[in-house]
């Protein structure tokens, strides 16, 4: 389980599985539970990139950000840190 604090946005934390490069389990703590929940949903089964390349970005009124930015920004993270090899030595 991947848990994301998130910056700049009524919600606090996201959490969510990863895994052969898709989305479940995705949730959020705080925000607007009914949006949250659709959204949480709507990627549901996706494939990671994607939502990246679809969320990244997108802001709530006059923040710089929103809930589906700060997903975008946990997943890539979590992408990021799953390409990485561990260091040999």
């Amino acid at each position: 389980m991947h848990e994301y604090k998130t910056k700049g946005t009524c919600s606090t934390k996201i959490k969510f599985e990863l895994a052969e490069g898709r989305l479940s389990s995705v949730s959020f703590d705080g925000g607007c539970d009914g949006n949250l929940k659709a959204l949480g949903r709507l990627v549901e089964g996706m494939d990671a990139e994607d939502v990246v390349k679809k969320l990244k970005g997108l802001q709530c009124g006059r923040k710089k950000t929103s809930c589906a930015d700060q997903l975008a920004t946990a997943v890539a993270g979590a992408i990021k840190r799953g390409k990485k090899k561990p260091s040999q030595g």
